[in-house]
């Protein structure tokens, strides 16, 4: 089990029809989002239509929180919620999903089936320090503003850096966050 800090030289950007789309992380190593055989994924889009249609992805659940401006997003027949930062909305990525308004967002995507997800917001306007508790899987904490620090193992993580652990055996891990907005993804197979 090792933490390795990700900056932007080690992501791939790629467009959209709405924008662009950064791939901060996916597993297994060297899986490919078109080809649609990763296990889970990470990545940040930006969204510049005012009006947008969300990617069929009927094979993975979806979190997606936004870091920058709200959007309204209508989640197959439901009615259209407000979604600004600090929001997690979870979904099938099968169902239709429509957005109103720009911003950048934060995706967690992971396989139906094969693996469970889960993604937390941690936002202030003054560092503050705490214990996450994720299960044994993949962890990875996305600092969009700010800085992230992990002193158990030397790291911190800056505006735009993804600190990445595959294969964390479970347990606690320190998380002092400068002021700022960071989110705390993980997966576990199974």
């Amino acid at each position: 089990m090792e933490w390795k800090l990700l900056t932007r030289e080690d992501y791939v950007t790629t467009t959209w029809s709405g924008g662009t789309t950064t791939q901060l992380a996916i597993a297994p190593e060297g899986a490919v989002y078109a080809d649609r055989d990763f296990l889970w994924r990470l990545s940040s889009a930006t969204v510049e239509l005012d009006h947008s249609d969300f990617t069929p992805l009927p094979d993975y659940n979806r979190f997606l929180s936004v870091l920058e401006g709200e959007i309204q997003l209508k989640i197959d027949a439901d009615e259209p919620v407000p979604v600004a930062p600090g929001k997690v909305v979870a979904f099938d990525g099968g169902v239709p999903v429509e957005s109103w308004g720009k911003c950048v967002d934060f995706n967690l995507m992971v396989r139906k089936g094969k693996a469970e997800g889960a993604v937390t917001v941690l936002s202030s306007t003054h560092p503050q320090e705490g214990d996450w508790t994720p299960e044994a899987g993949d962890l990875a904490i996305y600092c969009a503003s700010g800085a992230v620090r992990l002193p158990e193992y030397g790291l911190e993580a800056r505006a735009g850096q993804t600190l990445l652990c595959r294969g964390f055996e479970g347990g606690p891990v320190r998380v002092i966050s400068e002021a700022g907005l960071a989110l705390l993804a993980s997966v576990r197979e199974g």
